[in-house]
């Protein structure tokens, strides 16, 4: 997914022997540099099984179960280095917070992207659209995901985050390195007036930009 860092999480599935970590144990390993693989190991030992059948009994697959579970660890171990994580909650509880958060946002992303289909689909019917037609709105959306690179990194991301992967303001704190929600909120609207000012000159991109929007 586009919010995460290129950090790849290894999971052996079969070990010899099990590992046992207290959550003030399991906090201090994964703070070091490189993040212990038998504390990695014991987090799904322990956790994986709770957190995917939360996923499959939620109109997720088991391939989603394992995405969204490696998605989960790689950003609990990103708010432990940061320190963001201050055990107010045991781990447990933390985790299956996370992992119900993100698998909900993907639920609800997901729906967009259909309904941005069945949008699309309704459109094609009802206009007799060409194929010529249909290739100039993939290019416009191609032509507005260009035009928000020239926004800056950190404005790229939050409005991605936000309008794409239907993210919250609590979790792009979390993905960001902003100071809290009020902080990234100011950031959306100023990123987003100027992506606005971007197209305003482009009748098709601003129509588009529009859409999304608009959900």
């Amino acid at each position: 997914m586009l919010w995460l860092q290129n950090q790849t999480v290894h999971v052996q599935m079969s070990v010899l022997r099990k590992e046992s970590f207290t959550d003030a144990e399991l906090v201090g390993s994964l703070m070091e540099r490189n993040a212990n693989d038998t504390a990695i190991r014991f987090l799904y030992e322990e956790h994986f099984e709770l957190l995917s059948r939360y996923v499959i009994n939620n109109s997720g697959s088991e391939q989603d179960a394992e995405d969204i579970f490696q998605e989960v660890i790689i950003a609990f171990i990103n708010l432990v280095k940061a320190g963001k994580f201050r055990g107010e909650s045991t781990i447990k509880t933390f985790l299956f917070s996370l992992n119900k958060n993100i698998w909900l946002n993907e639920l609800k992303r997901r729906g967009r992207a259909m309904a941005r289909e069945e949008k699309y689909e309704k459109l094609n019917v009802q206009s007799s659209l060409t194929a010529d037609q249909l290739m100039e709105i993939q290019q416009t959306k191609t032509d507005l995901l260009k035009v928000m690179d020239e926004l800056g990194e950190n404005c790229k991301k939050i409005l991605l985050l936000f309008y794409y992967e239907n993210r919250s303001m609590k979790e792009i704190v979390d993905f960001l390195p902003y100071e809290n929600e009020q902080v990234v909120r100011n950031k959306k609207s100023k990123c987003l007036k100027k992506l606005e000012q971007l197209v305003t000159g482009n009748k098709n991109l601003y129509v588009q930009l529009k859409n999304y929007l608009n959900g």
